[in-house]
């Protein structure tokens, strides 16, 4: 007997500690309702001084979001009970209906199609009963109505071009991606010889391309690149001086001095002055 009363009480203690199941209320709360006066405490976010009306906690521009709390959208809901979205009865039967029976369409009737006046033949009919005015062929065609037959109709319709049996309606599928081509830079090697081939052709026109004949030089031509020799005495130096080396050099070497020398006596001919150093003569 005291084995048996202790495995009861560890089983009334193990049931116990066991969680209990959430009810469906807590599982999913009722929506939240608008804030009302009752609801606010000292230190809230939406507490007011003055006169405080529950409409003003229900306007979304004034009321404030609460620390830790989800945004009040100030919006009423309705009760538990309100079912959302639209109740479909069924009305047609179900399976048994549609195993019991065919539900085939009734052809509507058709209603007699209006013909199509034909003007051209009234109009010339009644031109040979010599009727002018608009008043005698309004009552010409009162009296003698004339209208395309159906047949004529059918024959100034288009009839549908006539295709092959095998014809496929719709888009032609993408190719798919040449992905091995794209690894290899296939399309860059391409490019590459299309640049290639290019350049050869136009190598092979210019090589190709005929050579006018050589432009003759005129006297005019001539005189215009012509330079005149000038000649150049030699300057007097005092004996004493003439062994006498240069002080100073700016020259970084004997090849500079020489074509500095040259170009200054290739213009020396065009330049004002004792010595030849002065401003071009020409403007």
């Amino acid at each position: 007997m005291p084995e048996a009363r202790s495995s009861c009480q560890d089983f009334m203690r193990w049931k116990k500690k066991q969680p209990g199941r959430r009810t469906v209320s807590q599982i999913c709360p009722p929506p939240r309702r608008p804030l009302t006066v009752a609801d606010i405490r000292p230190g809230m976010e939406n507490e007011r001084l003055g006169v405080v009306r529950d409409s003003m906690l229900q306007n979304p521009l004034i009321v404030k979001a609460e620390l830790g709390k989800p945004r009040e959208r100030s919006c009423s809901l309705p009760g538990i009970n309100f079912n959302y979205g639209l109740y479909s009865r069924g009305l047609d039967g179900g399976v048994p209906e549609a195993i019991g029976h065919w539900n085939v369409f009734k052809q509507q009737p058709t209603c007699p199609r209006e013909l199509t006046r034909n003007y051209i033949v009234m109009n010339k009919a009644a031109v040979k009963a010599g009727l002018v005015t608009a008043q005698e062929h309004f009552h010409y065609r009162r009296l003698k109505d004339s209208c395309i037959s159906d047949q004529d109709v059918r024959r100034l319709k288009k009839e549908p071009p006539s295709l092959p049996p095998n014809m496929t309606f719709g888009i032609r599928a993408r190719p798919s991606t040449p992905f091995f081509d794209l690894l290899q830079h296939r399309y860059q090697q391409l490019w590459v010889q299309e640049q290639k081939a290019t350049q050869k052709a136009s190598k092979l026109e210019e090589k190709h391309k005929v050579i006018l004949g050589a432009l003759y030089e005129t006297r005019s031509s001539q005189l215009r690149k012509y330079k005149p020799p000038v000649t150049l005495d030699a300057l007097w130096h005092m004996p004493h001086f003439q062994k006498v080396g240069p002080h100073l050099d700016t020259f970084p070497s004997e090849a500079a001095r020489q074509r500095a020398f040259k170009a200054h006596r290739e213009e020396s001919a065009v330049r004002l002055g004792t010595l030849r150093m002065g401003n071009y003569t020409h403007p």
